[in-house]
């Protein structure tokens, strides 16, 4: 579903990404942890426009999108939902996610957006700005999936969240790649998030990826070490 190869990506005269290259299927998990700083929120900007490849390729479903726009990836069917969340605070939380049906041409939100998210249905005409860490996330990502997206870009969703709500968003997640049999690549640093959503996960380090693993063979304390160093 999406194909990376020897992706290099700079600020200014620094690059941040080296050479990184993979693969992912359709209806795969892939988490890429790593430390702050390491390059992870830098390699999604790059896949989904915001920062341009200085080198390499980025193949979307047999299509190369590595010279488009952020606005024509999402056309080909890359969702991302930020570090941090950046949903619109003065609009309502309906509002929000209808800021996302201009790519799918959809009429109205659908019923299956708010089986999933019901908390978002009982405060579909609250304010965006006035929900809690974990319903923003929630609505970021609800927000992506009206675009009707093949591949969906999370970055570091658990941040700032409390550890029920992390386990809440795990499960949504896996129930999102059931019903919809979508691709997601998530950047993390909660290990225990990673093992309840991934298939595979891959680990970054000053921009270079230097492990990868099945979850099935995970080695938690040296994928801990890792994330502590």
């Amino acid at each position: 579903m999406l194909e990376v190869s020897d992706l290099h990506v700079s600020y200014g005269q620094s690059e941040v990404i080296h050479g990184i290259s993979f693969e992912v299927k359709k209806n795969e998990t892939l988490a890429i942890m790593g430390r702050n700083g390491m390059g992870k929120t830098t390699l999604f900007k790059s896949l989904i426009g915001i920062l341009e490849a200085g080198k390499g390729s980025i193949i979307m479903d047999g299509q190369d999108v590595t010279k488009n726009e952020s606005h024509q990836r999402v056309a080909s069917g890359i969702a991302y939902v930020p570090q941090g969340r950046m949903i619109f605070p003065m609009l309502s939380v309906q509002e929000n996610i209808e800021t996302g049906m201009q790519v799918s041409g959809l009429k109205e939100v659908p019923a299956d957006i708010y089986a999933l998210f019901p908390v978002l249905f009982d405060m579909r005409h609250r304010k965006g700005g006035n929900l809690s860490g974990g319903q923003q996330q929630q609505l970021a990502i609800a927000r992506a999936l009206v675009t009707n997206p093949k591949v969906l870009l999370l970055d570091e969703p658990t941040e700032g969240i409390q550890p029920s709500i992390i386990k809440d968003i795990a499960g949504i997640l896996n129930e999102i790649k059931k019903e919809r049999e979508i691709t997601i690549i998530v950047s993390e640093q909660v290990l225990s998030f990673t093992l309840a959503i991934a298939d595979r996960l891959i680990v970054i380090d000053s921009g270079k990826f230097i492990h990868e693993d099945l979850r099935k063979d995970v080695d938690v304390d040296k994928i801990s070490k890792y994330l502590s160093v």
